[in-house]
């Protein structure tokens, strides 16, 4: 099982999928990463030499920030937001859709479960 960014691969997965587990790493940067390490998409991961996984490890290490570096600053960057008191700050401070979506109705994952109020019945026509 190959270890990479922290981050156990799945053996019997193809590479080019095996690397999408890594947080920061999706099919498009995974092939990139495979074809620059010279490494064939189609093998499995249980099948990567050492040689392979180092290569493919120091790309990565190389290329940009993964996993827990990547949620770090994702983070702060929400947190400068709200620090800020932009308009997305306090979208993000109130659990509200950031990138102008409606809300009258939808936006159920980002506001969470519908609460009834009380005293308030529906209207019937």
């Amino acid at each position: 099982m190959a270890r990479i960014a922290g981050v156990d691969l799945p053996a019997r997965k193809r590479a080019a999928i095996g690397l999408t587990y890594i947080y920061g790493i999706g099919r498009t940067r995974a092939l990139s990463l495979l074809h620059r390490a010279s490494v064939d998409a189609e093998k499995k991961v249980s099948d990567l030499t050492e040689d392979e996984v180092n290569r493919i490890r120091t790309l990565i290490e190389n290329e940009g920030s993964v996993e827990g570096d990547l949620r770090k600053e994702l983070s702060m960057n929400v947190k400068r937001l709200i620090e800020m008191g932009s308009y997305r700050g306090l979208r993000h401070r109130r659990g509200l859709p950031v990138r102008g979506q409606r809300t009258h109705t939808n936006a159920r994952t980002r506001k969470g479960k519908a609460v009834a109020i009380a005293g308030k019945k529906k209207v019937t026509k």
